[in-house]
């Protein structure tokens, strides 16, 4: 056994040793979309679907392994949610845990002692605060938990509208902060909304809503048209003279050609410079991210969606370094696939219509439009991180189909979280 390994197993609980697992994050939004902060799923690899949203206490071990890479680099600026049963709220895992960062979720369906309501109170006294997760009634435990809770988390999939207008003044009127979890679609959004939740998780966000006819804004369309110009080998002078005739790419360009996520090291002040220092294929990608942020420029804030395209994008690059090594064409397209795949949403149109109007290559094509290939089969497994609840059934097979350890994937995520919200704060 390494240094390493040995002082690794001596901070961690006897009971709460490093597995194998998967790791998650589902964005939780305020009432203006912006993001609020992450809740951190963790997914036993060897557990089948029956065990595995029970073992929680395979939580505590992933926690003090993720701390130690850096909570940073998976939450960003964010602040976190994270399970705990009574098994994790008696561990000693919480000095892996910035206070300030993290809302502790006691799961609902938890047996609550005197003892334990005593060790949330002096968690809470540490500066820790609590959210009760799954709520759908109220109940004993609820009513036992609610002093010491700041949030509510009402699961929008097991509560009848009806009782959801009786739930959410109840808990506002004691002052807590509710948010609706599992809301997928824009229906379920708009009414949660309406009765007055402060926050809402889940991927509504991400669910395309086909309105056919809609038009691009004309930044959209902009550059949706440079890019096509970058992929039929235009020349230089035509593209430059492309982004001079839209002021606002213009200045989107220089801006983001000057943030430490675009790694060039110098000052850029004019789009000659901008357009040599890039490159064509790095001029493609940030045309590619800047889709996403003119949304949140209009808003004034950072969208969800542009923050899942940039790590998706940037999630499928680094698998095409590990899995195809030394192929930079390889990394490059598995970046496009990544931030195209949710280009049917950002446009509210269907794919098909997307690829009529960007001109792509018949793999790109096929990962986009049916996850074939190469590159579907990359997109396909970043689709089963994100949509967590369903991810146990897929991963594993995903994972034995590129040949990839779960550890590979985790390290392989942490790095494109990290990229990708650094990139969104550049972006708006």
């Amino acid at each position: 056994m390494t240094e390493k390994a040995r002082l690794e197993q001596q901070q961690t609980p006897p009971s709460l040793r490093m597995r194998d697992f998967f790791l998650g994050r589902q964005p939780i939004l305020d009432r203006e979309q912006s993001l609020y902060a992450y809740e951190l799923l963790f997914r036993n690899a060897e557990s089948g679907p029956a065990n595995i949203t029970s073992d929680l206490s395979a939580t505590a071990s992933v926690i003090a392994y993720v701390a130690h890479l850096g909570m940073e680099k998976v939450i960003g600026s964010a602040f976190c949610f994270v399970n705990v049963d009574a098994a994790v709220l008696e561990s000693d895992i919480f000095q892996f845990l910035p206070r300030e960062k993290v809302v502790l979720e006691i799961v609902e369906t938890m047996d609550v002692t005197p003892h334990i309501l005593e060790r949330i109170a002096e968690l809470r006294n540490a500066g820790y605060r609590f959210a009760l997760d799954d709520v759908i009634a109220e109940t004993e435990t609820t009513r036992q938990l609610l002093p010491f809770v700041e949030f509510i988390k009402l699961d929008v999939r097991d509560i009848t509208p009806a009782n959801l207008l009786k739930l959410v003044p109840l808990f506002k009127s004691a002052n807590k902060k509710v948010v609706a979890e599992k809301v997928e679609t824009r229906e379920e959004f708009d009414l949660c909304l309406a009765l007055g939740c402060d926050y809402f998780q889940g991927f509504y966000f991400a669910r395309p809503v086909v309105l056919r006819g809609k038009s691009l804004s004309p930044s959209q369309l902009a550059m949706v048209q440079l890019m096509g110009l970058l992929n039929s080998d235009a020349d230089d002078a035509v593209i430059e003279q492309a982004i001079k005739r839209d002021v606002s790419l213009g200045l989107n360009l220089l801006r983001m050609v000057n943030t430490p996520a675009a790694s060039i090291g110098r000052r850029v002040d004019s789009l000659r410079q901008a357009l040599v220092a890039l490159g064509r294929r790095q001029l493609q990608r940030w045309l590619q991210i800047m889709l996403y942020a003119e949304p949140a420029q209009q808003g004034c804030s950072m969208t969800p969606l542009l923050m899942l395209a940039a790590g998706r994008g940037k999630l499928l690059e680094l698998l095409a370094e590990k899995l195809q090594a030394g192929d930079r064409q390889c990394a490059d397209t598995a970046f496009t696939v990544g931030i195209m795949s949710l280009m049917d949403v950002l446009f509210s149109m269907p794919m098909t219509d997307i690829l009529e109007q960007i001109a792509v290559g018949e793999e790109v094509a096929a990962a986009l439009l049916s996850r074939s290939g190469f590159y579907g089969n990359i997109l396909a497994l970043a689709e089963h991180l994100d949509d967590v609840e369903q991810a146990e059934t897929h991963l594993l097979a995903d994972l034995r189909h590129l040949r990839l350890s779960s550890d590979e994937l985790v390290a392989i995520e942490l790095q494109a979280f990290a990229w990708g919200d650094e990139v969104a704060l550049s972006a708006v």
